[in-house]
């Protein structure tokens, strides 16, 4: 089997505060390989945005420092790369598309001119007009000759979304990030950005990463996914299997608070607490506090991430 486009092994990752250097990702494995979906799901606070920013080193340094692990993209190590050498990958090789599109895009510059500059940047040689409205049109945005002359506040959210996925793909990356992609957009255009990105999926080939707090979102989307929490991933497998029959007390406490439609009304079961801070990390299993079925054990030596087949988790009583 080929090598992956994405490995990412026991990464650690440490932000400078005022009591020293303090862990926010500890020892993180990931892989995606080519045309391959993965969603990266848990909730706010759990390391997936600072996880997806380090794969083309995008965390400020300082601050932040890999204080461990190794993070490889189509084979070249990212963390012993020049500045030219993560040039080439960012763009070239690894595309981002952000949560709240309408801070993202230059508020002063006509959206045509923004997709451009991508353009200019990685395909200079197709850095024309043309190629901009093919790209908006790539991107489902109707009159797209029209658009690429508007400015950002005169489009909806949603078309800001698509403008910022049609700027990510226009350096045709073989990794596209999507960070929260529908956090800001309402329930009707969440499913029109994800249609879109799974068409684009399809018809591009590209291998995806996208994070989100839903599990709700990724059944139809992505291929595996991987829960993480305080900072580890605590869950990964085949998103089929993972939905059918999640593993971990912290995947199915996130899966019960999904509403379902056909579901009788019933109040929706929250989660307790909150995740814990980086550097205030319970000892042993780290979701311990918040586990409807925690046992004294659990306070104790931390977990492994054990795997079965296609298949880990980060309980040694999920099966209990």
């Amino acid at each position: 089997m080929s090598d992956p486009l994405l490995a990412i092994r026991n990464l650690c990752l440490e932000f400078r505060a005022a009591e020293g250097w303090v862990r926010v990702v500890d020892g993180v494995s990931l892989t995606v390989r080519e045309g391959e979906t993965l969603a990266l799901v848990g909730e706010s606070g759990c390391g997936k945005s600072v996880t997806a920013l380090s794969i083309a080193r995008l965390l400020p340094s300082p601050p932040s420092r890999i204080a461990g692990g190794e993070i490889r993209v189509a084979g070249q190590d990212v963390a012993a790369m020049s500045s030219a050498g993560l040039r080439s990958i960012r763009g070239g090789v690894v595309s981002y598309v952000f949560q709240e599109p309408g801070a993202s895009l230059n508020p002063v510059f006509r959206v045509g001119r923004q997709i451009r500059e991508s353009l200019q940047l990685h395909r200079p040689d197709r850095a024309t007009d043309d190629e901009v409205v093919r790209l908006l049109k790539l991107v489902g945005i109707p009159a797209p000759e029209t658009r690429a002359r508007d400015y950002p506040h005169q489009l909806s959210g949603g078309m800001q979304q698509r403008v910022m996925i049609a700027m990510a793909l226009a350096s045709e990356p073989r990794l596209l990030v999507a960070d929260e992609p529908t956090t800001a957009l309402d329930v009707t255009i969440q499913a029109q950005i994800l249609d879109l990105l799974r068409d684009l999926k399809r018809r591009l080939g590209m291998a995806v990463l996208i994070i989100t707090h839903n599990l709700g979102i990724v059944g139809d989307l992505a291929d595996r996914v991987a829960v993480m929490y305080a900072g580890q991933v605590v869950e990964e497998a085949p998103a089929a299997e993972l939905l059918r029959t999640p593993r971990h007390p912290y995947t199915r406490a996130l899966m019960q608070s999904v509403p379902e439609l056909g579901r009788a009304s019933e109040r929706l079961r929250a989660i307790p607490g909150a995740v814990p801070a980086p550097g205030r990390w319970p000892s042993g299993c780290r979701f311990t506090p918040r586990c409807p079925v925690a046992r004294a054990e659990c306070s104790g030596n931390p977990p492994s991430l054990d795997t079965d087949g296609l298949r880990s988790v980060r309980c040694p009583y999920w099966n209990s």
